[in-house]
């Protein structure tokens, strides 16, 4: 539901356009002059702002240059029964969406909120897949365990040396995956990433290396397989403990020769890709179970990467809370929250039996149920099981 702030020095006024507004389905804030509307427009984020130009203590103008200067994607549409076209005209250069003359006329009025509305949902969007998209990948901590990976990484990355990430589910294998290709020789190139598990082990193999068309009865095209997406760059194979024996057996096979088949072809394609496998089972043990071939555990093991539990490295909770307030805040297009001592220590002492991704998933939960600040409180009736 948009939220719409009012400033009109005049009550009845205000009054009116809550009514319509609120009837409309919008919420309504008022400020009965530009002072006390820039102190709510700092302390909120607003969808739309309706401001008169002519008050007390702070005009329209001068409150939608301040308003510029915090906040210029918020919409502010003037409304004067005082103006003219000169008037309209220097709001509109000096940011204003629009300008609408007193008594409003409802329809264009109402029209004209709508395409305010619009316009700021199109913006807050935009910028919030921008965001995500450039947003930089990074391992969040400075803990001993994680101190070490990074020192691992810096090591292993410059080189074409496969490595195996292990670790229990949501702990970050995938970011530790794409910070190897990121700093690799390979970074401009693509990184290709697979889930094993979330293939039906009789599509595994035409997902890895293709299959040509009639090759089996949904093959009505050819396809091409996530080896040759990744040529030239970076193969990441998440739960290669879940890969059927037909495709490990393929996967050797292409870490050894540097080719591969396409299902239903007959001729060899050369492929030159860095592969990564993570996993969070036991892989000596799924050998010893005869699950997991032991050559391709070897080949695939050349260099070994464990990525600790966040029991293990609970030194890092703050750091990690403070980067998640402030990308999921941004991301809901709220200011920052705060999070209270005390609150911070019990997050601190609880069992994350779900790590980073349990974490996140917490810190959004309290973004949203909570007020202002995050409180203890709020961690007990949010977080701690009852």
């Amino acid at each position: 539901m948009p939220d719409i702030l009012i400033i009109d020095d005049e009550k009845a006024i205000r009054k009116a356009l809550m009514e319509i507004l609120s009837a409309e389905g919008y919420k309504t804030d008022e400020a009965a002059d530009g002072e006390e509307g820039l102190k709510k427009f700092r302390e909120k984020i607003y969808d739309v702002v309706l401001c008169d130009i002519k008050m007390p203590k702070i005009d329209g103008i001068e409150f939608l240059q301040k308003a510029g200067e915090n906040n210029p994607d918020v919409p502010v549409i003037m409304i004067s029964g005082h103006g003219n076209i000169e008037t309209a005209v220097d709001a509109v250069k000096k940011g204003a969406f629009d300008y609408i003359s007193k008594p409003p006329d409802l329809n264009r009025m109402l029209i004209t909120i709508r395409n305010a509305v619009d316009k700021n949902s199109l913006v807050v969007e935009t910028k919030v897949l921008k965001r995500k998209i450039n947003r930089v990948q990074e391992m969040i901590g400075e803990s001993s365990p994680l101190k070490k990976i990074k020192e691992t990484i810096e090591k292993v990355a410059p080189t074409d040396a496969r490595i195996l990430i292990t670790g229990d589910n949501g702990v970050g294998k995938e970011l530790v995956a794409k910070w190897i290709h990121d700093k690799s020789n390979r970074a401009s190139e693509p990184l290709v990433e697979v889930n094993c598990a979330a293939i039906p082990g009789e599509l595994i193999e035409s997902e890895l290396f293709g299959h040509e068309k009639g090759s089996f009865t949904s093959a009505i095209k050819q396809r091409i397989g996530k080896f040759e997406q990744a040529n030239g760059g970076t193969l990441f194979l998440d739960e290669i403990g879940d890969m059927s024996p037909g495709a490990q057996a393929k996967v050797l096979r292409a870490l050894q020769e540097g080719k591969i088949t396409r299902v239903g072809a007959d001729k060899d394609i050369n492929v030159d890709v860095r592969v990564i496998a993570a996993t969070n089972m036991d892989l000596l043990k799924e050998v010893e179970e005869k699950r997991f071939r032991l050559d391709l555990y070897h080949r695939l093991s050349v260099i070994l990467i464990h990525v600790p539990s966040l029991n293990e490295r609970r030194d890092d909770i703050p750091l990690l809370v403070d980067r998640f307030l402030t990308d999921i805040c941004t991301d809901y297009g709220v200011a920052k929250k705060n999070i209270d001592a005390e609150a911070l220590k019990l997050l601190h002492e609880y069992n994350w039996t779900g790590n980073i991704r349990e974490l996140r998933n917490v810190v959004e939960r309290l973004i949203i149920l909570s007020g202002k600040s995050i409180t203890p409180d709020d961690v007990k009736s949010y977080v701690m099981p009852k």
